[in-house]
């Protein structure tokens, strides 16, 4: 064990602060990013849970939400003329409308329709047989059960009228809460009547298919984009990254966590330096000792920011077991943390390095220091 180890190990109550520091900064920064990763995952829910490959919409739209009709038999004739799709391209139907719930107040609700066979590439993975099988009658609905309150629906059932028509809740399913109007499931027969005023018939929002495999998708994706620059083409995971992205920089929520993350690590980085210069003056004499001895200074420098390595190596791990158990607490009240290993990595990355600067901030004390101060 290294002699900045053992003093450190030594001195533990003296370097607490540091540590403690240290591991708000993690923590904190940790949280936020995988709660904002959480949160704009909702806006992507379509995408993410369905099973087609490739997405076909109207010119530049950045997010799901924001599809308008394309015309049906001109994009399918470019889809179905590549090389490498499986099965046939499917229509997939959405837009917002209004929901007149059962009290009489309005609500807006997202509505996406696309078939319900059982090899569906654009209905949700999240639909049971059972509840696919429930949405093949006209006007049904399935909603996240979350969601149930807010549309003002007691049970599977009930009924309400979207776009002023009465449609009958046939299930619920868990996982597809949104973060803006709720997102409500159906055929894509209940879809075009719901939805008429707002897509032709002879229109689509969306078209999905499947490939053969991810580089036969991001073939086919570019072709498109190159060959008919008046439509937008994506992979899933693409288009996927696009509706997160938009409503992060549409919502300036990145910004407002960014700086709340920043100001944790300041805070963190002013008391671990200001712990680590009251530790290194605490440990004047011995420091004294060792360069009247003749130890080089650049040694003692070095001693004090193996210190700062510590401090922040302990910090991390201290920060590790209370993140889990924050982000466990915040899935019982409904909230998602994303906790991703580049989270985890980054964010202990940054916490160690903001430890280490706060060890050359510390530094200035060991300039103070001076053998001569043995004989005062």
């Amino acid at each position: 064990m290294s002699y900045a180890l053992q003093t450190l190990w030594h001195e533990k109550t003296r370097y607490a602060a540091g540590v403690g520091a240290v591991a708000f900064s993690a923590m904190l920064m940790v949280l936020q990013v995988g709660l904002l990763l959480g949160l704009f995952e909702t806006t992507s829910i379509p995408v993410d849970h369905s099973n087609a490959h490739i997405w076909i919409g109207s010119q530049d739209v950045k997010s799901i939400d924001l599809g308008v009709g394309i015309r049906t038999n001109v994009h399918l004739e470019r889809l179905t003329e590549k090389q490498g799709l499986v099965g046939q391209p499917e229509l997939f139907l959405a837009n917002y409308a209004n929901v007149t719930r059962a009290d009489g107040g309005m609500e807006r609700c997202y509505v996406l329709g696309s078939s319900m066979s059982h090899n569906s590439v654009g209905a949700a993975d999240v639909l049971t047989p059972e509840l696919r099988n429930a949405l093949t009658m006209p006007n049904s609905i399935v909603i996240d059960e979350s969601e149930l309150k807010r549309m003002e629906l007691k049970g599977i059932g009930d009924t309400i009228k979207i776009s002023g028509i009465e449609v009958t809740l046939v299930g619920t399913v868990k996982g597809i809460k949104s973060l803006a109007a709720p997102w409500v499931y159906c055929s894509l027969t209940t879809s075009r009547t719901l939805l008429n005023v707002f897509v032709p018939p002879d229109y689509t929002t969306y078209l999905v298919a499947q490939a053969e495999s991810p580089a036969a998708a991001k073939r086919i994706v570019e072709e498109l984009r190159a060959e008919y620059p008046d439509s937008a083409a994506y992979t899933a995971d693409e288009f996927s990254f696009s509706c997160r992205w938009y409503w992060l920089t549409r919502t300036k929520a990145g910004i407002a966590i960014g700086y709340a993350a920043l100001l944790g690590l300041l805070v963190g980085a002013v008391i671990t330096a200001q712990t680590l210069y009251s530790a290194t003056m605490a440990s004047a004499k011995e420091f004294a000792t060792l360069l009247a001895l003749g130890i080089p200074r650049r040694k003692i420098y070095g001693m004090v920011i193996q210190q700062s390595f510590w401090v922040g190596i302990f910090g991390i791990i201290v920060a590790y077991p209370v993140v889990l158990g924050l982000a466990y607490l915040a899935s019982l009240g409904g909230a998602k943390v994303v906790l991703r290993w580049e989270v985890l990595g980054g964010a202990a990355v940054i916490t160690l390095g903001t430890a280490l600067f706060s060890g050359f901030i510390a530094l200035r004390s060991v300039r103070k220091i001076e053998p001569m101060s043995l004989l005062r």
